[in-house]
């Protein structure tokens, strides 16, 4: 079976190696993402992961939020992880903010590129029961 079509891809998504770089145009150290075979694998294969929102929806609306794999105090944001264990989320549909843990599928893009997203970005997302 491959791992876009298990149930939680999060393992394979911490499959990569992150890199301390200074961004000459943000005029500070970012973290740069290298890639492995198994996450390039993954990159526009729908996927689903489990975790916990992470709200935004001052940025950019309801259909947007941030999955965690571990709960908001334990969440990379807080300090107590690493960024492979978020997800940048865009929904089809509004979504109210929930404190539940949750299950989305979605395509997922792997950005190696731009340091003001995360490195997985979720697209076309839903809800799963």
């Amino acid at each position: 079976m491959d791992q876009s079509s298990k149930p939680n891809a999060w393992k394979t998504l911490a499959k990569v190696k992150i890199e301390k770089r200074f961004d000459e145009t943000l005029n500070y150290e970012i973290d740069y993402p290298t890639f492995s075979k198994e996450v390039k694998a993954l990159n526009g294969k729908e996927i689903s992961l489990d975790g916990w929102m992470i709200p935004l929806d001052e940025l950019r609306g309801k259909n947007y939020f941030v999955l965690s794999a571990l709960p908001f105090a334990n969440c990379f944001f807080c300090g107590g992880a690493g960024p492979e264990t978020v997800v940048e989320v865009f929904l089809k549909k509004d979504l109210n903010f929930t404190e539940k843990r949750i299950k989305v599928k979605g395509k997922l893009s792997v950005n190696g590129d731009d340091p003001l997203k995360l490195m997985y970005i979720l697209e076309e997302a839903e809800i799963m029961d």
